[in-house]
């Protein structure tokens, strides 16, 4: 069995609880901004250090070059503008063109590599939690809902690409140009200088203020994006059931209950922001009033020049431009941290599956055994207990019992999607902990009840893209399963694309389907859960006599609701509350007076008739 078939078992139990992980990452949210989260971030751009230092260096060429067009200007009105030298004039013209031109030609490339540095660390970012996500138990799945997952992995990784493109190195740019500026300035006037930074202060502390709220709104903001993608996406998913039940209206006033509290948090975050701004304005204005008032008056009595008051104006305007954007850089920079730090929080969650057996199940036989095995999903209520029974290679075992009983369970741990708690299972004589896990479950076959069809054509659904697979196998698979005929009406036949969930084909083609792609990966051990369980008389009848041929030579294990379907298993096993209470054949079984098989054949026959 492929491993792409592993997700086909992993989406089927997706959607089952409320969310868990945004809840608790929530309650971790209040201090984000610790220097080990910001250098475990820094370390994602460890494969592009070159580009990172080169970025580094362009910002410090940039916070040389900023403050030099002012300097050169005051240069040019002392020197040559107000002694009128127009030679000298020119010459400064092409040197502040150049400046300007060299300025520009080093941000473009700044802001380029900022931006690819960016990119690139996301990029392999979302491969890294991809992968991971791949690995994790299914349990996982049974707490997150998918539109939280989603969030993961695509909000809150996009939001990391922020700390790169506008945050961390474009602070760091901004820092040195408010030192170099500064530094400038106290050796031009330094009497002139510490009065443009009277309201420094004030800037300061407003700056500080800004940045507190907004953060706090900020965590607000993506709190509600992660809620808003798990509800859609949970909705869209089940919306034929909302339909079918007319809760279109109840469902729509949570929703916009949902809409309002995210339109509320941004609304507050730009409250902020209007204040914020107005109020830099209204400093940078006294400042520049202080600056022209006191610095006209030593120019008045020769204790300055005109080149100097005309620079500090330029000055000026330089330190405010970085002071007025540089709390917002800090919040996108808390921003993406709050991000690292949840998507940190699932790479460093455990509940991976365990790949640590070192036996390749080449060409195993099938003989299968479970030797009193606990297991319970949540280690505490146990599903199945000291379940203990043996399949020979090429038996046919079929499971029933009641809703509850523990049926699907036999599976999930046979394919060691949940780790048992008590006993062992053995394939061959072998536990299943020793198999490498994927040469394992490429062994194993497994139709489903709910077919998970992926978008794409009918011919990659069967194959799942495996290019060993050829076009004329899947053909032979389809002919032996008696689904030849209906691919072959559709439009594309084997090329027909498929919509997400298989929602263009009826539920019988998408079992048949399935059937197919069991049978051209050719399993040794094939499981059948309740795979006729949505299938119409006729179709069953079908895939009855397919099952038939699939069964043949291989190990099976079939579980059903419908008793007529597994009167010829060799073995039935009748579980009930995870204890196995009944184990023979179907006439066995049926002599055993006031049995548990009996009676569900007496009462399932009688409903029928």
């Amino acid at each position: 069995m492929n491993p792409f078939l592993l997700r086909v078992r992993s989406i089927k139990i997706i959607i089952v609880k409320p969310i868990t992980l945004s809840q608790a990452q929530g309650n971790k949210i209040g201090n984000i901004f610790d220097w080990p989260l910001l250098r475990r971030v820094i370390g994602l751009a460890a494969p592009f250090k070159r580009t990172f230092a080169i970025a580094t260096v362009f910002a410090l060429v940039l916070s040389a070059l900023s403050p030099l067009r002012p300097y050169l200007i005051q240069l040019t009105v002392d020197n040559y503008i107000l002694p009128q030298d127009e030679t000298g004039l020119i010459r400064m013209v092409y040197l502040l063109l150049g400046v300007l031109l060299a300025e520009g030609l080093f941000r473009y490339q700044f802001i380029y590599m900022t931006s690819w540095l960016g990119q690139s660390v996301i990029k392999n970012l979302r491969v890294r939690v991809f992968q991971h996500v791949m690995r994790l138990r299914l349990r996982f799945f049974d707490n997150t809902p998918i539109g939280t997952a989603t969030t993961r992995t695509i909000n809150d990784v996009e939001t990391i690409n922020e700390i790169f493109s506008q945050g961390l190195i474009t602070i760091f740019s901004d820092l040195l140009t408010l030192f170099m500026v500064i530094g400038i300035m106290l050796w031009t006037d330094w009497k002139l200088t510490l009065v443009c930074l009277a309201p420094f202060p004030l800037i300061v502390y407003s700056t500080y203020v800004f940045k507190e709220k907004v953060k706090s709104v900020f965590q607000i903001v993506r709190t509600q994006v992660a809620k808003m993608n798990a509800f859609l996406q949970e909705h869209i998913t089940g919306m034929s059931i909302v339909q079918v039940f007319g809760a279109e209206e109840q469902e729509m006033r949570k929703f916009e209950q949902i809409n309002e509290e995210q339109k509320q948090a941004h609304v507050r975050s730009i409250w902020y922001y209007s204040i914020f701004f107005p109020v830099m304005e209204i400093i940078l204005a006294a400042a520049m009033g202080l600056l022209v008032w006191f610095g006209s008056n030593l120019v008045l009595d020769h204790q300055t020049t005109l080149g100097v008051l005309i620079a500090f104006i330029l000055y000026l305007n330089m330190l405010f431009r970085p002071l007025r954007t540089l709390a917002d850089k800090f919040n996108t920079l808390q921003m993406g941290l709050v991000a690292a730090d949840r998507v940190f929080e699932l790479l460093d969650r455990n509940e991976i599956i365990k790949n640590e057996g070192d036996k390749v199940a080449t060409k195993i036989d099938g003989a299968i055994k479970f030797d009193k095995v606990h297991f319970a999903y949540d280690e505490v209520n146990f599903v199945l207990k000291e379940v203990s029974f043996e399949l020979k290679p090429g038996e046919t075992l079929a499971i029933v019992g009641a809703t509850g009983a523990g049926k699907s369970s036999i599976i999930n741990i046979l394919n060691r999607f949940y780790p048992i708690q008590e006993g062992r299972i053995l394939v061959d004589g072998v536990d299943v902990q020793d198999f490498d896990l994927y040469s394992l479950r490429a062994n194993i076959g497994l139709v489903l009840q709910d077919v998970f069809l992926f978008s794409g054509s009918i011919y990659d659904n069967i194959t799942l893209r495996d290019p060993s697979i050829s076009k004329e196998r899947v053909e032979a698979a389809a002919k032996m399963i008696g689904a030849h005929d209906f691919i072959m009406k559709l439009p594309d036949q084997y090329d027909y694309h498929v919509m997400e969930r298989g929602a263009t084909l009826s539920l019988g083609q998408r079992q048949l389907i399935s059937f197919i792609r069991a049978l051209v990966f050719d399993p040794r051990i094939l499981i059948l859960d309740e795979a006729t369980s949505s299938i119409d008389t006729e179709t069953e009848l079908l895939v009855q006599a397919a099952v038939e041929r699939l069964v043949q030579n291989r190990t099976a294990i079939m579980i059903a609701h419908r008793l007529s379907t597994i009167q010829k298993a060799d073995r039935i096993m009748v579980l009930d509350k995870g204890e196995l209470k009944e184990m023979g054949t179907h006439q066995e079984l049926l002599r055993i007076e006031d049995g548990y098989y009996k009676k569900l054949h007496d009462t399932q026959f009688a409903i029928e008739a």
